[in-house]
């Protein structure tokens, strides 16, 4: 349960830094509860959704508060660094975007199936728990939500989720398989942005 937990928080934190980063690319002059906001959203959204769906209250950031400090951490982070973090990402928004939803995916996967959840419907909520809170940021930034364009972003979340799934019936270790999944997800993701693969269009 404490590696869960502590996984946890560092989710929080990337995805803080990403709602943050996220922000600052829309427009340079947020103020800092602005970006407060974008980063608090982007990173409690889908685990919100998930834990209410579940059932499972109270929901984490409201019953502790490390959470809130994790994301007040990561602004101040994401601000202090934005422009070391351009030297050496050539898109760190990308980056840290992607290391959320590897990470959130298969946490939330992992907690709906601690919850009781059936595994189709765990994995369904793992993606929640990993887009929902960028589908918050986007809107809030008046961008249309990335799961609603061509590009993969589901896509990856539902290959790591399912390859969880696979490793738990084989019994892997947990924490290979955690990293193995997440780390599916994030270079899914990374190589499809990179490529530009993206699902062909049905037309009406």
């Amino acid at each position: 349960m404490n590696v869960i937990y502590w996984t946890d928080l560092i989710g929080t934190g990337v995805f803080a830094i990403s709602g943050t980063l996220a922000a600052l690319h829309k427009k340079k002059d947020h103020d800092i509860l602005t970006l407060f906001i974008f980063a608090f959203v982007t990173a409690t959204g889908g685990g919100t959704l998930r834990d209410v769906l579940i059932d499972a209250y109270p929901v984490a950031w409201i019953s502790d508060a490390n959470y809130l400090i994790v994301i007040i951490a990561g602004v101040v982070i994401a601000v202090a660094c934005r422009r070391w973090w351009l030297g050496i990402l050539q898109r760190p928004l990308l980056v840290f975007d992607t290391l959320g939803i590897g990470i959130f995916t298969i946490l939330g996967l992992e907690k709906a199936l601690m919850a009781g959840v059936n595994t189709w419907a765990a994995v369904l909520l793992g993606i929640v728990s990993a887009l929902f809170g960028g589908v918050i940021r986007d809107t809030l930034a008046n961008e249309v939500p990335l799961v609603f364009e061509r590009q993969l972003y589901a896509t990856p979340c539902l290959t790591g989720a399912i390859l969880y799934v696979v490793g738990l019936s084989l019994q892997l270790d947990p924490t290979v398989n955690f990293l193995l999944a997440a780390g599916v997800i994030t270079g899914f993701r990374l190589l499809a942005v990179k490529k530009g693969w993206s699902l062909p269009p049905i037309r009406g």
